[in-house]
């Protein structure tokens, strides 16, 4: 059984920002991106009450601006979902989630050492150049579910 409801044209449009936001980390980064945006669609709670699908979390505005930098920016986003990236969006559609963003609702490169908290919410890890940060203890249930 999946973690989320998705489509087709769902596994393209995360395969994409996975890429656009994380092909310099690895699969692994990759990965893990995915699973925020999973974690944000599952949590219904703080940001990210009322999302229902994976465009919804994509396109996510907060203060006047995308929620992902890829989207306000463009870079590759736009670029057509690769094979491997959509096998990765999958993963973390149906099972995958792991440690530093097993349960992250936010990430992200601060180009310094990464600060104990962003927006008050509790670092979880690093992998590679990306600071994960997961909601604060009994703040957002759904963020834990799997």
């Amino acid at each position: 059984m999946a973690r989320v409801k998705y489509t087709d044209s769902d596994v393209a449009l995360m395969a994409r920002m996975m890429r656009a936001e994380a092909e310099g980390e690895g699969k692994l980064g990759m990965l893990m991106v995915g699973n925020v945006i999973v974690n944000r669609l599952k949590a219904n709670c703080l940001d990210f009450k009322g999302l229902t699908s994976v465009p919804h979390v994509i396109f996510q505005i907060q203060g006047g601006n995308y929620s992902f930098e890829a989207v306000q920016k463009g870079n590759v986003f736009y670029n057509r979902a690769r094979s491997v990236e959509k096998k990765l969006a999958k993963q973390t559609l149906d099972y995958w989630w792991d440690h530093p963003s097993k349960h992250a609702l936010w990430y992200f490169n601060p180009y310094a050492p990464c600060p104990p908290t962003w927006y008050d919410q509790p670092f979880t890890g690093q992998y590679k150049q990306h600071c994960y940060y997961e909601p604060k203890a009994n703040t957002c249930e759904g963020a834990y579910r799997w």
